[in-house]
């Protein structure tokens, strides 16, 4: 494997992704459903994350987070040359989960998950409202999800 900027994952190392996009499961798992050696499977994974291709976490069903409410911010940005650098500041705010920059009615799509309804109010007053340049927000109140893991 030769790794350097811009190289592309090879077949094995989608597999490997693809194997824990599914369900996570031990390196020495993955290397016996694969045929590799479990020392081929943890560096394939340590290359993977040092390239920024690959990131291993824990996920929580937001269906059972007592006192947690979910959200999706429909977001306007005052001038279109900003879009990274705003959607890059509301990523880094306690709370969100994914920011996108999209085509269509709003320039961003946010994810939230705060405490509750009182969270999502002091989140869009007082924590998002520290973004200047945001024109207009739509909240969407998530109240049940389907196969939804954060």
């Amino acid at each position: 494997m030769n790794w350097s900027i811009g190289m592309q994952p090879d077949s094995t190392d989608w597999n490997i992704i693809n194997r824990l996009s599914e369900n996570y499961a031990p390196n020495s798992v993955v290397a016996r459903e694969m045929g590799l050696s479990e020392g081929a499977i943890r560096q394939r994974i340590k290359k993977l994350q040092d390239a920024g291709i690959l990131k291993i976490k824990a996920l929580r069903n937001p269906e059972i987070l007592e006192n947690q409410q979910l959200a999706l911010l429909g977001v306007n940005v005052a001038e279109s040359k900003l879009l990274d650098q705003k959607a890059q500041e509301i990523a880094e705010l306690e709370g969100v989960i994914s920011v996108a920059i999209v085509s269509g009615r709003y320039d961003l799509i946010v994810e939230i998950l705060v405490a509750s309804n009182k969270g999502l109010i002091q989140f869009l007053t007082k924590t998002l409202s520290t973004i200047k340049g945001i024109s207009k927000t739509e909240t969407f109140v998530m109240l049940k999800t389907h196969n939804k893991w954060l």
